[in-house]
């Protein structure tokens, strides 16, 4: 809602889209505080694209008046695909001003700082073909003294122009208009309320309360959109670690949508890395780690919802031809294959997919594992990625325990032997001195090494040796005290991605050295990132430092609020990015249209605040603040409402009541019986594990 008053006119502008329904109403309530009566108009603008790139479509598009409705009515034949689909723009006045014509509206030259149609009354009502197309309702008001009145504009597209008149018809007046505003409101209410906190910090209460999860739900998951990115795609391995941190709060959606990306699965067991619906034209890659979370987002939504049913459901594949040797990608409608088995058996050939490995029995990097930045490392089908041996490791393992609630007892032993022998081999090579390696190239030089002088040390591959458990715990400790020392920077409050950026070395490990030193992946921090080292300190018990690094990547925090004219960008929205190099350091790069905020999310409810839910089963092991008494936590499990009070302990073991009754077990039994519960729970003492160092003194150490 956008606030505005000049000249005695008070204005409110409501935007929103309808729930359930393909239309952006554009809400604009008026209010003479003048002293006088007041004519005014109203004029809504939008210009055609229907099609990819508007200088491409925009001499196909022909606009009428739709005869039925009154209507704006716009089409573009010319479209291979959508051919049929009609877009509309509709005011519910009948007495209003028309013009499909830009050049009439902006004028010649002109700019819509100040159209050219502004400086005179009315439109020509001019539309149909051969314009430069575009748009255009004018509203004519009076405005008596102390009066309110609104002006409602509808954007809209339909299938056919039957289906755009009925759409049009059926969503015009004030009133259908406000009821959609309620369902809309009503929705996110419901759908963000199912964790609620309250932790004294008000900082972290804004982000988990609101932002993240309507950043993570309706940019990442549904839009698939940003200022910064404007594609639509949906990206396999993007918007399964989405769903990952929406099964709180929409577990039907997360189960849906696996069973999605299943049907985008090839037989041979490698994805589409991205696609655009509704035709699925997309890209087959050799990226190496796409299909594997598949399984990881499986794990985790069979784990958290004790839904084990959802393996059984089938899904399709999709067919076309391999790739080359030394071809990364290619682009193109694939075909669908007739063979359907179950999620289960998708997850299977992904995991058998997966199991290729190099000289050095790592797995195989590709095109690019989680930073496909690096398509140059293994593009040749022998360079190795340690993260990808951390990540392949931790779902191996997970899927062990699938397998058997599945009863597969033989796959499930097929992985733990294949994970026992992965973890050997990263023992053996991927660890530099002081921390892991990130990978190896076709050519066997190594990446992230002391002895690189571009990228020595790699964030991730040190993260995911705690997250993965697959590193010795000596190590894992070692390998986040260099992380600590050589990325955490303070000064501009970012954690690096890796360093020294790539500039002017010799190594050539893709695209990632297209960008300027310390922006992007090139050294800067790349916020996924950043969360996954958080996720790491609180695995190792660090409570100091985890907070530490939620505190300087937090946009709400205080301390970045106060340098917001160096960051720049919203500070309520996760940014992809931030820049590591002057003359830009510790600015914001693109917001809102990233992976970040999911896995921000799951940092703050289950790695800080502990939140552990195993089907109906819900455990609370917070790691908080020594200063911190407690919190509160709302939690939402269908349609029962828990209310937990939780109180920091000093005990050797966790004590709950619920409705003022003590549990035996440390564990909470959640039943959907419809009812408020109020939960009292007293946690043990959580503390780092015996071998850590203090971290503060590593570097002295």
């Amino acid at each position: 809602m956008f606030e505005h008053e000049e000249d005695g006119i008070y204005s409110e502008l409501w935007i929103y889209v309808a729930l359930d329904a393909p239309i952006k109403f554009s809400r604009l309530v008026l209010s003479n505080r003048s002293g006088r009566r007041r004519s005014l108009s109203v004029t809504g603008y939008v210009e055609w694209v229907l099609g990819d790139l508007r200088s491409k479509s925009a001499m196909h598009v022909v606009t009428q008046s739709d005869p039925a409705s009154g209507a704006f009515f716009a089409r573009n034949a010319y479209s291979v695909e959508f051919s049929e689909r009609v877009a509309f723009f509709d005011t519910d006045t009948i007495d209003h001003g028309v013009s499909g014509d830009r050049t009439e509206f902006i004028g010649r030259n002109g700019t819509l700082v100040s159209p050219a149609v502004m400086q005179h009354a009315g439109l020509s009502g001019r539309m149909g073909g051969g314009l430069d197309p575009c748009a255009a309702l004018q509203v004519s008001i009076e405005l008596g003294e102390g009066d309110t009145r609104e002006v409602i504009l509808r954007l809209g597209a339909a299938s056919s122009s039957n289906a755009a008149t009925q759409l049009v018809q059926r969503y015009r007046g004030s009133l259908v208009a406000a009821e959609e505003l309620h369902k809309v409101r009503e929705h996110w209410r419901s759908l963000l309320g199912a964790i609620r906190i309250e932790t004294g910090a008000p900082e972290v209460d804004v982000m988990v309360n609101g932002w993240l999860m309507y950043q993570v739900i309706a940019c990442r998951f549904q839009a698939r959109s940003g200022y910064y990115q404007s594609g639509g795609a949906i990206g396999f391995r993007d918007q399964l670690q989405d769903s990952m941190a929406m099964i709180h709060a929409d577990p039907a959606a997360v189960r849906a949508h696996l069973l999605l990306c299943a049907g985008h699965q090839y037989v041979e067991g490698d994805v589409q890395h991205w696609w655009h619906p509704p035709m699925n034209r997309g890209v087959r890659t050799t990226c190496s780690d796409d299909f594997l979370w598949l399984v990881a987002a499986t794990n985790r939504y069979v784990e958290m919802t004790a839904d084990v049913g959802v393996l059984e459901e089938a899904a399709g594949y999709l067919e076309g031809r391999q790739l080359v040797a030394g071809e990364e990608s290619y682009y193109d409608l694939p075909g669908v294959s007739p063979l359907r088995e179950s999620l289960y058996q998708h997850c299977v050939r992904a995991i058998e997919h997966s199991l290729r490995r190099g000289h050095h029995g790592l797995p195989l990097m590709g095109s690019g594992d989680w930073n496909d930045g690096m398509n140059r490392v293994g593009h040749l089908g022998t360079g190795e990625s340690v993260w990808l041996g951390f990540f392949s490791y931790q779902v191996l393992e997970q899927f062990a325990v699938t397998a058997r609630l599945h009863g597969d007892h033989a796959f499930a032993k097929r992985c733990i032997d294949s994970a026992v022998t992965l973890q050997r081999n990263l023992d053996q090579t991927a660890w530099d001195g002081a921390w892991y390696r990130r990978a190896w190239f076709d050519d066997g030089q190594m990446l992230g090494s002391a002895s690189n002088e571009e990228c020595r040390i790699d964030s991730i591959a040190q993260s995911w040796s705690v997250l993965s458990e697959a590193g010795s715990a000596v190590r894992q400790i070692k390998a986040m005290q260099s992380l600590d020392e050589h990325l955490i920077k303070h000064d501009i409050r970012a954690v690096l991605l890796l360093d020294p950026p790539f500039d002017k070395g010799t190594l050539d490990p893709g695209y990632i050295k297209g960008y300027v030193p310390g922006v992007r992946e090139n050294g800067g921090q790349y916020t996924h990132a950043a969360v996954w080292a958080g996720m790491a300190f609180a695995q190792l018990g660090e409570a100091g430092k985890a907070w530490e690094l939620l505190n300087l990547i937090n946009p709400a925090a205080p301390a970045n609020n106060a340098q917001i004219d160096t960051y720049k960008v919203e500070p309520y929205v996760m940014a992809a990015d931030v820049y590591g190099a002057a003359p830009h350091a510790g600015r914001g790069g693109w917001t809102w249209y990233t992976g970040s905020a999911g896995w921000m999310y799951r940092l703050i409810v289950e790695s800080l605040l502990g939140v552990q839910r195993s089907g109906r089963t819900l455990r609370i092991e917070p790691l908080i603040p020594v200063d911190w008494r407690g919190f509160i936590l709302h939690y939402r499990f269908g349609k029962t409402l828990y209310h937990f009070d939780v109180r920091q302990g000093s005990s050797t073991f966790t004590s709950i009541t619920l409705d003022g009754q003590p549990l035996s077990d440390a564990a909470l039994t959640l039943d959907d019986g419809g009812l408020e519960h109020w939960v009292r729970v007293d946690c043990r003492a959580r503390s780092p594990r015996p071998q850590a160092l203090e971290f503060e003194h590593a570097a002295d150490e």
